[in-house]
């Protein structure tokens, strides 16, 4: 009944939403050729109001979406072509433009540059988009610290992604998922620093032809790539100090004509973190006291590099590689004072000082190929092979004292684990006009292999003795055979969407180890094998009822697999006390979701979104022989989940602002037995607000913060509310070559996050924080064909997918 309440107040609260029919046409030059990369602008004819912004692709088409009725005209312009304006038309349903036709212009090509800049958050019918590299406070930050900051992304204490109140969030770097999940995820986003990252993409309802995988959406990491025509390039070097220095730079280069796009970039970063916890955990009679101070010591080194051949007016090929290749300290020192509790008798103190030396390889190539012609028919075809070495040497001394501070024991645990995944995939997509509408099919085979081998030491005497009931290895496997079909098509001012993807998982787990009999040791064998085919269907409604008000009605079904990790039964000792183990019954979990949005007058959207998760797995920590606890992930029995956002950009003359407020209901509930039982629910909200101001002379101001109430993570902890402000401010020089920015995250120091966890008898209240309050400052410097740089900067504001804008079968928004 509480869910039904909260349904139905935010429906009595708030409208409906979404967008309807296109308009399409040619951009050719004075010689009857197509042009491949004009800016194509679509204006009202009442006040030339600018309604959406696209790019003519390889065949010089573009195309609009999500348009509703009304009278426009297009504005079209290319370098070293004279602006043309479309005679004015009317639209209702599917309208095609005659050619536009664009002139050589002789002298200076500053009488044709056109800039413009894109907004720091753009809200579009199917995706939120962070645009980074147009932020003042996002300089010195990584991955990791950015998505904290994103609008409805939550990042737990142990660095686990939910997105509205739902975890089973699928990473994307480049539109290719990530394998890395938990830890292994988090500590590679640590290492793409923000100067790498053109934009983070948040896509809360994907269509068919996106993976399944991702029960809370895909948040989708998009690095830079220069689009720029001409030769150029650019360099830039930061700096950070919170409590330790932080050093970062890079060197990106670009060369592209008619034919060729040649790029590529490097980046460099030097960081030391520190973070804090504390644990205070009461288990039967003992009380547990923990005090840990962290620090992360990382270099690391992003590649990226590719190049694209223009065949003809129709078909593109390239190739590209990403590389992330990185070594890191993780020091962790923790005391922790043991008591008895119904006398309050101090019993003993545990210190711990645990050092990891690890390092981390990764590498992407791909290749692909692209043919799109005037009729709308397009295929696209990607192969991709992906390599991960990760290299870990764990040190963990334990140091036991009385009550008067004299050592009573001492034990010394050594782990090596080296891990290594590689990933072979290919897809293909085509779409053509179908029947008024689009059809778009595509198929993609995957196919990924895992091997983890964990040996545990002890170590007595700086001697190493294996310990084989404690070491073991791991072998996953896991193919997934896929295919899709989608279809939309307007049918008067109503827009239909219908997708299916179907699934195909085949998967093997092997975990090797030895047990000690009391005789002997035995070998066992942990072999587990799944083979399950699902059916994803996806469908969307869009309509617009007059000029200023756009309805948009979905629905998803999407699948979270188990990580390879999570599945490992092996136990991983963490400390004397605490330990992690893989489930080998975890399975799957699958997600309904139903959303209805509105956009008033393209800039006020409000959405609001329904998901029912069975099977949700969630992180626990459960108890084991009387005093220890172990950490491991479980299937709950239900997730029940209502949000609502509602997001305005406001743009008043030198004074940009955006607005965004992420409320939800959670339900969690499950039976485990034994008197193990959850039933929690929480009405949780997220704001997020960025503001700047142009002040003259080259001289930009910005202001951000963002706040979350209380909330649930990972089903059992209770969290307390969590904010932070970021201020910062940039000068433009060296006749718009040069740019300073200058910065200062967390100024109030408020990000410190806390909460209570009360499961399976044991009572936990923690803390902790890192450092979130950080000055910085960062440099950059553009070189080469500035010019033609700033002419083509307005197509910089269309990502890779905009010579196929609403290819995803659900259009795009407003600002597309």
């Amino acid at each position: 009944m509480k869910l039904i309440g909260a349904i139905a107040g935010l429906v009595i609260l708030f409208p409906f939403a979404s967008f309807s029919q296109s308009i399409s046409g040619t951009i050719k030059d004075d010689q009857g050729k197509s042009l491949a990369g004009a800016s194509v602008t679509l204006k009202k004819t009442t006040d030339s109001s600018v309604v959406k912004i696209a790019v003519s692709g390889n065949s010089g088409v573009y195309e609009f979406l999500a348009i509703a009725p009304g009278r426009y005209f297009i504005n079209a312009s290319f370098v070293g072509y004279g602006i043309q304006n479309s005679t004015a038309f009317d639209h209702s349903e599917t309208t095609r433009i005659p050619a536009i036709v664009l002139y050589k212009i002789d002298g200076d090509l500053k009488a044709v540059t056109v800039t413009a800049t894109r907004p720091i958050v753009e809200v579009k019918a199917d995706k939120t988009v962070l645009n980074v590299e147009g932020t003042i406070n996002a300089v010195g930050q990584d991955a990791l610290e950015l998505l904290k900051k994103s609008p409805g992304v939550l990042v737990d204490r142990d660095d686990n992604l939910s997105l509205s109140g739902k975890n089973g969030v699928q990473v994307y770097i480049d539109g290719k998922p990530s394998p890395l999940s938990g830890k292994d995820l988090a500590d590679y986003l640590r290492t793409l620093q923000s100067s790498s990252i053109e934009s983070i993409e948040i896509i809360s309802n994907p269509s068919a032809r996106y993976d399944a995988a991702g029960n809370a959406g895909i948040i989708n990491i998009r690095l830079k790539k220069n689009k720029a025509f001409g030769t150029n390039g650019s360099v830039n070097a930061g700096y950070g100090i919170g409590t330790y220095p932080k050093y970062n730079g890079g060197l990106s280069l670009n060369h592209r004509d008619a034919r060729v796009n040649i790029f590529g970039n490097y980046t460099y970063s030097n960081m030391i973190n520190e973070n804090f916890m504390n644990f205070k955990r009461l288990q039967l009679d003992t009380v547990f006291d923990q005090r840990t101070i962290m620090t992360w010591k990382g270099k690391s080194h992003n590649v990226k590099a590719g190049f694209d051949y223009f065949l003809n007016s129709k078909q593109t090929i390239g190739v590209m590689m990403n590389g992330n290749f990185s070594k890191n300290d993780f020091n962790s020192f923790s005391t922790t004072d043991i008591s008895y509790n119904p006398t309050n008798q101090y019993v003993k103190k545990l210190l711990a000082d645990n050092k990891n030396r690890n390092t981390r390889d990764q590498s992407n190539f791909n290749i692909n190929y692209r043919f799109a012609d005037t009729l709308g028919r397009s295929l696209n075809i990607d192969a991709d092979y992906g390599l991960f070495r990760i290299r870990t040497d764990q040190m963990q001394p334990n140091f036991y004292f009385d009550p008067s501070g004299i050592p009573t024991d001492t034990r010394i645990y050594n782990m090596v684990s080296p891990t290594d995944i590689d990933i072979y995939s290919a897809k293909a997509d085509y779409e053509q006009n179908y029947k008024k509408g689009k059809l778009s099919v595509g198929a993609k085979v995957s196919y990924v292999k895992s091997m983890n081998d964990f040996k545990r030491y002890n170590v007595v005497e700086d001697v190493k003795d294996l310990d084989r009931d404690r070491s073991n290895d791991f072998k996953y496997t896991e193919n997934i055979n896929a295919g899709y079909i989608n279809y939309n098509r307007p049918i008067k001012k109503v827009t239909l969407q219908l997708g299916f993807r179907v699934e195909q998982t085949i998967a093997k787990g092997t975990s090797h180890g030895q047990k000690f009999n009391g005789s002997e040791y035995a070998g066992y064998d942990s072999t587990f094998d799944r083979n399950y085919v699902n059916l994803f269907p996806s469908a969307a409604i869009s309509f617009a009822k007059g000029k200023n008000n756009q309805f948009n009605i979905t629905y998803s079904r999407r699948i979270d697999r188990p990580s390879y990790q999570d599945l490992n039964p092996f136990e991983f000792k963490l400390d004397e006390y605490t330990y992690m183990k893989g489930n080998t019954e975890l399975t799957p979990q699958y997600t309904n979701s139903f959303g209805i949005s509105h956009t008033y007058k393209y800039k006020l959207t409000t959405a609001l979104n329904y998901s029912h998760v069975n099977d949700v797995f969630t992180q626990l920590i459960d108890t084991a022989e009387k005093s220890k606890s172990f950490i491991s992930k479980k299937n709950l029995a239900t997730q029940d989940i209502a949000s609502i956002n509602i997001s305005y950009p406001l743009q008043l003359g030198w004074f940009t602002s955006f607005a965004n407020l992420n409320m939800y209901y959670s339900h969690f509930k499950a039976d485990f037995g034994t008197g193990r039982t959850i039933d929690l629910d929480v009405y949780a909200y997220n704001l997020f607000m960025q503001n700047s101001a142009k002040l003259g002379k080259g001289w930009t101001a910005e202001v951000g913060g963002w706040y979350s109430s209380p909330s649930i993570w990972q089903g059992t902890f209770k969290t307390k509310s969590i904010w932070s402000v970021d201020a910062g401010i940039q000068k433009a020089m060296m006749k718009g070559k040069g740019n300073l920015k200058v910065s200062v995250s967390d100024v109030f120091q408020t990000m410190r996050w806390s909460g209570l966890s009360d499961f399976a008898g044991q009572v936990l209240n923690s803390n902790g924080g890192w450092e979130s309050r950080q000055f910085k400052v960062n440099f950059t410097y553009r070189f080469g064909n500035i010019q033609v740089k700033a002419a083509r900067q307005r197509k910089t504001s269309l990502d890779d997918e905009s010579q196929r804008v609403g290819g995803d079968g659900q259009g795009s928004g407003p600002g597309r």
